[in-house]
């Protein structure tokens, strides 16, 4: 009976999630292998080398967090605003795992300090602005409004996680659900 091998989008699972628990710094070859429960020997097969993984880790996570969120949100059609509902929905919530906001804030705190990473980010939030204009733009007939109706949508996604403030009689879930039906009036 031959070996089984740990698949390779296991390790990039586990690559991601290091990176979201620790940067970049804590994707390390032993360190998923014991996470994983393999040797460090199966790496190998699949990746030239740590550099490797990290090109592949980011690639997937570029394609989950546009292509994979855009084929989720238009999948059941509709109206551009049930379109940005589905996509407020989705996106931070754990049904596509690449949309976890610790991936995401890894990534970023990560473009920081690597050229690569960071013209990589900006391909990211240009394709994903890009989709939000698309969106607002179907019933926002003012192109100053649909640009800020997107920063605004974009900066809460990413700012929310930043900001520890109470919200005076209600929960952030609360307001967050406000900040939703503002932007889609």
């Amino acid at each position: 009976m031959g070996v089984i091998r740990t698949p390779r989008g296991r390790w990039i699972e586990e690559g991601l999630r290091a990176l979201a628990a620790g940067g970049p710094q804590a994707v390390r070859v032993e360190a998923l292998a014991q996470a994983l429960g393999v040797s460090k020997g199966g790496f190998y097969g699949y990746f030239a080398n740590r550099g490797a993984l990290l090109t592949e880790m980011l690639d997937v996570w570029e394609r989950g967090v546009t292509d994979r969120v855009i084929e989720e949100v238009e999948r059941d059609g509709g109206d551009a605003r049930a379109l940005l509902d589905r996509l407020f929905s989705l996106v931070g919530s754990d049904r596509l795992p690449l949309t976890d906001t610790g991936v995401e804030l890894a990534v970023r705190d990560w473009a920081r300090r690597d050229a690569d990473v960071a013209a990589r980010l900006r391909r990211v939030d240009n394709r994903r602005m890009e989709y939000l204009r698309s969106l607002f733009a179907a019933f926002c007939p003012d192109p100053d409004d649909v640009e800020v109706r997107c920063l605004m949508t974009f900066s809460v996604r990413i700012g929310t996680h930043y900001i520890a403030a109470d919200h005076v009689g209600r929960s952030r879930e609360q307001v967050l659900e406000l900040t939703q039906r503002w932007l889609l009036r």
